[in-house]
């Protein structure tokens, strides 16, 4: 079996006209809901490998859950950078089978997307909050009956976790 864990970067802010999207880093909503996710996330996701979009507002993101989910093998690949679902979906196939649990720490509308075409049809209070919205630091974690990443495609997952900050207990 394999995991896939997609985290949404935290809230940005857009207070500084001078930065460039890019470069944009969490507004005070994100710098709350990043460290709470990632006390949620702390007895629950505990990924092998992270592939971090390099923009400004993921990495801050991953800074302040890294430890909490035990300071896994990160990399942030170009690419990731407002990455279309194929763009994810390839990186999840060209993933090592010695990974068990992947997490992509990237931005909307890819994952949301990449989200609901791995998600097998399923009628869950979960799958309907997140076939509703993926917001910022919303996590969805996904699990596969495969050895292999390879063989990951659209509806073979099950949605085994979603979370989002005002959802959590």
């Amino acid at each position: 079996m394999l995991t896939l864990s997609l985290f949404r970067h935290a809230k940005s802010s857009w207070t500084d006209p001078s930065l460039g999207d890019f470069d944009r880093p969490l507004a005070p909503r994100g710098l709350k809901a990043a460290p709470a996710m990632g006390a949620f996330m702390a007895e629950k996701v505990h990924p092998d490998l992270v592939l971090c979009s390099p923009a400004r507002r993921t990495r801050d993101t991953l800074a302040h859950i890294a430890g909490l989910i035990g300071n896994p093998r990160t990399f942030y690949p170009p690419d990731l950078y407002l990455a279309l679902p194929e763009t994810l979906l390839a990186s999840i196939h060209a993933t090592d089978d010695t990974v068990r649990h992947l997490m992509l720490v990237g931005h909307n509308p890819g994952l949301h997307a990449i989200a609901m075409a791995l998600v097998e049809p399923d009628k869950s209070a979960s799958a309907k909050a997140l076939s509703a919205k993926f917001p910022t630091a919303g996590l969805a974690v996904i699990t596969f009956q495969t050895e292999t990443w390879r063989t990951i495609a659209p509806g073979t997952g099950s949605l085994s976790l979603f979370m989002t900050p005002k959802r959590l207990p």
